[in-house]
């Protein structure tokens, strides 16, 4: 049982360490400190229901309907050349604002207990705005499930590993949910400290066109043959 749970913990977070549309939005959201911890809890969340599914082998059931994944690959290429774009937009037209990190070592900008009121101060008194809640939580779902990366990795490749280890199947899905769960929550709150190099519009600019990158080609990649 115990090596059933250290072998879901590796396999885990071997797969989910990598750089990707999900991992990329965890990361801007936790830079902006907005919505962190709902961003963080429903890709985890998200991940440990796909990972449920994989060991309770619904996922051969999946195999049977090829279309569905033929499905959601379109769509998620669309998705995230979508939202490639308008990366790409940030980053050739940005806004007016300047979006900075609080810096809590001046103790400016932020509220008592380090609460996000979701208005950041710079160096120069300019201010950004706060992204709603609404439209963070739609990207963050549609992220994770038009992927059908996610679908490959969790469902079908966990879930055959998982199966591997007989009765001991579902210790490994508890290792697996666990890496997702430390890995969220350690990326979105672990952003915060790359603020010093992300406190001029220039870096946020280059931020958006990496992402920009990476989006379009994951996109693009689901699509080609």
């Amino acid at each position: 049982m115990f090596v059933a749970l250290l072998a879901g913990l590796g396999l885990g977070f071997s797969l989910i360490i990598a750089i990707g549309a999900q991992n990329l939005f965890v990361l801007r959201q936790g830079l902006r400190r907005e919505h962190v911890l709902v961003v963080a809890a429903l890709c985890a969340l998200s991940d440990a229901v796909l990972i449920l599914v994989g060991v309770s082998g619904i996922g051969l059931v999946l195999q049977a309907v090829p279309w569905l994944v033929v499905a959601i690959r379109w769509a998620g290429a669309a998705f995230l050349i979508g939202y490639g774009v308008l990366a790409a937009r940030r980053a050739w037209r940005p806004s007016g604002e300047t979006l900075a990190v609080r810096d809590d070592r001046a103790g400016g900008g932020g509220t008592p207990g380090g609460a996000d009121t979701g208005v950041r101060g710079t160096g120069a008194g300019t201010t950004a705005t706060r992204t709603r809640l609404i439209p963070v939580i739609l990207t963050a779902l549609a992220l994770t499930w038009l992927n059908p990366h996610v679908y490959l990795d969790t469902v079908f490749l966990l879930g055959s590993v998982a199966n591997t280890h007989g009765d001991a199947r579902w210790f490994f899905a508890a290792g697996a949910v666990t890496a997702s769960v430390v890995w969220f929550f350690g990326l979105a709150t672990g952003a915060r400290y790359l603020g010093r190099w992300l406190s001029s519009p220039r870096s946020w600019r280059i931020l958006d066109a990496a992402i920009a990158v990476v989006m379009v080609a994951l996109g693009v990649s689901l699509v080609l043959p």
